[in-house]
């Protein structure tokens, strides 16, 4: 379950990041660019913080 909330949560902020930076401002793809290397830097650490806050949150594995 915290497997799909996290993949539904980061899809729609990179959609969102997206969609900002096409109509808003193109600085907005800096926020596209954390959310990668936030991806990135949990898979060698192991630790995300999305998904502390989600543990926190409740969400069960």
């Amino acid at each position: 379950m915290l497997n799909t909330y996290f993949r539904v949560i980061v899809g729609v902020m990179v959609l969102l990041s997206v969609v900002l930076s096409a109509f808003v401002s193109p600085n907005w793809m800096w926020f596209t660019v954390f959310i990668g290397v936030n991806l990135i830097q949990s898979a060698f650490t192991k630790w995300c913080l999305l998904e502390t806050i989600l543990k926190r949150l409740g969400i069960k594995k």
